[in-house]
């Protein structure tokens, strides 16, 4: 593995609430697992970063060793893998999808005190 390949990921992973390692761009989803994973994550309604793994070939050979996850796409929330569209999918149906993308949007978005409330 590429070091510097994996500090990017690392990065990239560390700079997103919600991203997601797919084949494409949202607008234009190159496989259909990308595409679902891309139906769910807009049906949650809150804005999401992505990496097109196809443009990314280093990301592409490296992340699935980084992540212990052998296929894309990938979906991180707060630099954790949840994992890939089958999963996205289920997570979805059950309602858990979005309450866990919605905190961490929240968790992002709202200041807190010195307290550390809210």
């Amino acid at each position: 593995m590429s070091e510097d390949v994996i500090e990017q990921i690392k990065q990239q992973i560390a700079d997103n609430d919600v991203l997601l390692y797919m084949k494409g761009s949202p607008r234009m989803p190159q496989c259909g697992f990308s595409s679902r994973a891309v139906q769910v994550l807009i049906a949650c309604g809150e804005k999401f970063a992505y990496v097109d793994i196809l443009e990314n070939p280093e990301i592409r050979a490296n992340l699935p060793k980084y992540a212990n996850w052998p296929t894309f796409p990938q979906l991180w929330i707060k630099g954790e893998l949840v994992g890939g569209s089958d999963i996205l999918v289920d997570l979805y149906e059950k309602g858990e999808l979005q309450s866990m993308i919605k905190a961490a949007v929240k968790d992002e978005s709202e200041p807190t005190d010195s307290a550390g409330q809210a």
